[in-house]
């Protein structure tokens, strides 16, 4: 349902703000398709990217995991960033599925790579890493490309990325954020602040009350807050709750 409106209206969870939207292909060096979707300003051309890597699959992430479908919703229009979100190998969504098989961080390699020279091949300025639980394994792993300007991690686990991967970063040198949730399943703020030392360019910000999943509007309007924040400090935040002009609303179907 499209709502044309010269009243602001409150952006709720399954509000889409206007972007252009378009489905995707990315292929990586060892043959396969992935599947996914870049979403960019209407009006303008981005003035950053947002490079996706959605959380384990074999545990329901995919592209559309919350944080992200709500991401690639709203920031083309509040903050003029173009958003790619995509399937790593084997997964599915309503999107379609990606080729091979979920090979635990390891063959997903090609995947991020395939993300990134997509990005690159498309000249989207100024791209950050966003991962979220198992894709921040694969941005510690895998994403340390010249390319990129920084990279930010939601609930970083840390179970399959190691103190080597963490130590090759310092080494990178590129901006690294990580949102921790207070409560998280896997790693909480204070552990995660003895982790990530050994980064010395990290900065780690715990998330009073959040959990794992950021579940909630407050929790997805925290995590949006800072990746702006970070990755256009010239632009206000907090982003607006509500919006002028014509919207859609979304079915829950993800």
């Amino acid at each position: 349902m499209t709502t044309p409106t010269s009243d602001p209206s409150l952006i709720r969870s399954l509000t889409v703000l206007p972007a252009v939207r378009q489905d995707v292909e990315l292929h990586t060096a060892d043959g396969l398709t992935l599947v996914g979707e870049l979403a960019r300003p209407a009006d303008a051309p981005p003035a950053a990217t947002l490079v996706t890597l959605h959380p384990l699959p074999t545990h329901g992430g995919y592209m559309d995991s919350h944080v992200f479908r709500k991401a690639a919703w709203r920031l083309p229009a509040l903050a003029d960033l173009a958003v790619l979100r995509f399937n790593t190998r084997g997964t599915s969504s309503p999107r379609g599925t990606s080729g091979g098989a979920f090979d635990g961080g390891v063959a997903e390699r090609f995947d991020v790579h395939a993300a990134i020279e997509f990005a690159e091949f498309h000249d989207l300025p100024n791209r950050w890493l966003v991962g979220w639980s198992f894709g921040t394994e694969l941005v510690l792993m895998h994403g340390r490309d010249p390319s990129i300007a920084g990279a930010i991690l939601l609930s970083p686990p840390l179970h399959r990325a190691t103190d080597a991967d963490l130590d090759a970063w310092a080494d990178f040198g590129k901006p690294l954020v990580v949102l921790v949730p207070e409560l998280d399943d896997y790693l909480r703020p204070d552990e995660a602040r003895r982790r990530f030392a050994r980064v010395p360019q990290a900065e780690v910000i715990g998330v009073d009350g959040a959990k794992h999943l950021w579940v909630g509007e407050s929790a997805v309007r925290r995590v949006l807050d800072e990746i702006v924040a970070h990755v256009r400090p010239d632009h206000p935040v907090p982003l607006p709750t509500t919006w002028t002009g014509p919207s859609t609303t979304a079915k829950d179907d993800a």
